[in-house]
């Protein structure tokens, strides 16, 4: 579970069967759930975030079918969450690097020194850096509650595929995602349209 820093906006990473992921985002404020994305492959929860708004998630994913492709086999990218469509895209070629975090709404910094973008995903729109765990990470708006049963501060439990959350003095189940079998959907046009160009007024917009 990532949650976004200046909205009410967390993006859950369900793993399974075997070697799936599932996208789903939720709304923390009224406790809506909406699925996309499904991917066949590795996605490391460590090395991704949330942007500030929650309109945007950066990740890094390995992908075994891809090594012998222009994507490498492992990538960073931003996307629209709860969707992986790349917006930009950042080969990377093996897992020793890789992932980012969220400086503010529009600005990443990209733990890789591979800063040139994919052809087909330059990720418009987006200000990039370079940057290292270590000196950033404090910087981004993660926050990762992975399969605990510890509550968060906010009285939110993960278990067993399950979310709940604490009011007054009792526990609702708020989610059920045990059942779910992979199903994999072409993202919708929103989540593959592209950010406005740095410099527009919609991006100086969005960037505060």
């Amino acid at each position: 579970m990532i949650r976004a820093r200046a909205a009410p906006v967390a993006l859950v990473l369900r793993r399974g069967p075997s070697d799936w992921y599932h996208l789903i985002r939720w709304n923390t404020a009224q406790d809506t759930f909406e699925h996309g994305a499904w991917f066949r492959g590795r996605i490391y929860e460590e090395r991704c975030d949330l942007s500030p708004d929650g309109e945007l998630f950066l990740y890094f994913a390995l992908q075994g079918s891809r090594w012998r492709t222009s994507y490498q086999g492992s990538w960073t990218a931003v996307s629209r969450p709860p969707w992986l469509h790349a917006l930009g895209l950042w080969p990377q070629g093996d897992t020793w690097g890789g992932g980012g975090t969220f400086l503010s709404h529009r600005r990443v910094a990209l733990w890789t020194s591979h800063l040139v973008p994919h052809p087909d995903h330059p990720g418009t729109g987006l200000e990039v850096v370079e940057g290292r765990p270590g000196a950033l990470r404090a910087l981004g708006s993660i926050e990762v509650a992975l399969g605990t049963d510890t509550p968060s501060d906010d009285g939110v439990r993960v278990s067993d595929g399950r979310i709940f959350r604490r009011r007054g003095t009792k526990e609702i189940e708020i989610a059920d995602f045990r059942d779910l079998r992979p199903d994999p959907q072409p993202p919708p046009a929103w989540a593959r349209a592209p950010l406005a160009p740095r410099g527009s007024r919609r991006w100086r917009r969005a960037r505060r």
